[in-house]
């Protein structure tokens, strides 16, 4: 049972909590799809769909739990598998005439029930919409938000030798992902993925139950840059959906689209170390999150020369295994170096750290469609977060010690992972896009999964006090000030708006959104005044 469980708590932490996957089966190159736009010469297949599911059908059996959250099994009445804009017109057209509640799923890995909720009576899967080209017309690329992250970077990379700066997970699905804000292993070098969205097609719900496509962009004179606004950080299922995305930095011009995103470098460096709970009394785990801290200050400043290194540090329960260090540095000189001098400073006057796994000059392609290399699979699992700007306070630290080494199984409190921030993120304003957190430097996540549902109320309880301990002088939950900076919409947790879990007297959404949410209000009563889409984290309209 222990070893079933400590199997399952790993996955999670190395699928979840740094973000990473299962390498995924890509279309081949050069198909139409995959890179060329519609009327350049090539000779386009019709879309997949529209294609409706119901409950007798054999597939609304895989479509209902193509979800990784094993939490949550959607029963909607049926399931529409669309393959173009104008598909998710006509589904939602029909959920608006029928008084359907409609939600949308695109990659699958949502933590919370947003799409699996007992009141969705219809679903729009997206995985038919996976397109990714270069559009000569807006000199931007579109990504379908049907295609996960790693069709997005293979086929960027092996078309024009670009990429956007997303996460480390390669069958995470765009659509949700660009919509919370979109953070990788190159954010410190290029920021956020929502900072390199020039537009947004969105199908919306007006107040009198019409529906309609629109196309918001960054430009300034766009008479719907509040809605681009919005997708730069709003997080998904509050507006309309989202068909389509636009990259091209800001600031990029000229008819080369080999210069409108991010280049990627040509290898990256990996490495794995860990430590082990025998050398780590109470004082030398303070010393170690303090050293860790340290060095995130220190090297966090845009044009760091450490930005090009991000890490994320796992502290495992004793009772499951030992606590380690994963990372990548995408620096084609020094690598090694900044990857030595990053594991020295964090194992300073403490306990010794083993190098596990080294690998050179892997190709960064190959890095970002394998990530770990661990599975991701179906499973039970429960994800909060919080952000930070400076290093834990002492009274944290004392905190996630105690719940570490509890002997207890029976009270396991789930995966602690601190990820380095900040550097390019920082770079914009807080109210220049939606994201608010502009100036965090570490990104924690707390994650638990299991395989038995019988668990479900231990495992869930084990991560829930843990988190509540952590934040307890800010009432159970990360308020922003001196050191927290509230949470990632992308790890949604509806725990935020329970007052029982939530003691404090700010609202979820200020932890989500800070000041951008009044903004973000009046944009939802502008473009989906009915409320059409919703979910218990949704914003609510002004």
């Amino acid at each position: 049972m222990r070893e079933q469980t400590r199997r399952s708590m790993l996955r999670s932490a190395a699928a979840v909590g740094v973000g990473t996957g299962i390498g995924i089966g890509i279309p081949a190159a050069g198909t139409a799809s995959a890179t060329e736009a519609p009327g350049q010469g090539a000779t386009c297949p019709p879309p997949l769909g529209p294609v409706r599911v119901g409950s007798k059908d054999r597939r609304y059996y895989e479509l209902v739990r193509r979800g990784t959250n094993a939490r949550f099994t959607g029963s909607p009445d049926h399931v529409r598998v669309v393959g173009s804009t104008e598909h998710v017109e006509e589904a939602v057209r029909d959920a608006v005439r029928g008084g359907l509640r409609v939600a949308v799923r695109g990659g699958g890995h949502c933590f919370e029930d947003f799409v699996d909720n007992p009141e969705v009576r219809m679903v729009i899967d997206m995985s038919g919409m996976t397109a990714v080209h270069f559009d000569p017309d807006r000199n931007a690329f579109a990504v379908e938000t049907g295609a996960t992250l790693g069709e997005v970077y293979r086929r960027l990379y092996l078309g024009w030798g670009v990429t956007i700066p997303g996460g480390w997970c390669p069958s995470v699905g765009a659509g949700g992902h660009v919509q919370g804000g979109g953070f990788g292993t190159l954010s410190r070098l290029h920021g956020l993925t929502v900072d390199h969205l020039y537009g947004v097609e969105v199908v919306t719900v007006d107040g009198g139950g019409r529906v309609r496509t629109v196309v918001a962009t960054r430009e300034d004179g766009d008479p719907h840059r509040d809605l681009w606004w919005a997708h730069t950080g709003g997080g998904g299922g509050n507006f309309g959906v989202v068909t389509r995305y636009w990259f091209r930095s800001p600031g990029a011009g000229g008819s080369d689209p080999a210069r409108l995103l991010p280049a990627p470098p040509r290898h990256v460096l990996t490495f794995r170390a860990a430590w082990r709970w025998q050398d780590l009394d109470r004082a030398a785990f303070t010393r170690l999150l303090e050293n860790h801290g340290a060095w995130v200050e220190a090297n966090s400043d845009s044009g760091s020369p450490a930005a090009a290194l991000h890490s994320d540090l796992l502290l495992m329960p004793s009772v499951l295994g030992a606590p380690y260090i994963m990372g990548q540095v995408s620096a084609e000189s020094n690598a090694e170096r900044l990857m030595r001098d990053h594991l020295d400073a964090i194992s300073a006057g403490t306990a010794a750290y083993s190098l596990t796994q080294l690998r050179k000059e892997v190709p960064w392609l190959q890095a970002a469609l394998i990530g770990t290399g661990e599975g991701v699979s179906r499973r039970y699992t429960k994800m909060k977060s919080a952000y930070a700007k400076k290093t834990l306070s002492r009274a944290q630290t004392e905190v996630a010690f105690s719940h570490m080494t509890d002997p207890d199984p029976g009270r396991v409190p789930g995966v602690m992972t601190l990820s380095t921030y900040g550097a390019r993120v920082g770079d914009i304003a807080p109210d220049a896009t939606a994201y608010a957190h502009r100036g965090a430097r570490f990104k924690i996540g707390y994650v638990t999964a299991w395989a038995n549902p019988s668990d479900t109320d231990a495992f869930e309880a084990g991560v829930r006090n843990f988190y509540r301990a952590m934040y307890a002088g800010t009432g159970g939950v990360p308020v922003p000030d001196e050191i927290n900076d509230g949470a990632y919409i992308n790890y949604p947790d509806a725990d935020l708006r329970n007052p029982a879990w939530n003691t404090s007297d700010t609202p979820w959404h200020h932890l989500y959104y800070k000041d951008n949410y009044r903004r973000l209000q009046q944009v939802k009563a502008k473009y989906d005044p009915t409320n059409a889409f919703r979910h218990s984290l949704s914003i609510e309209p002004a």
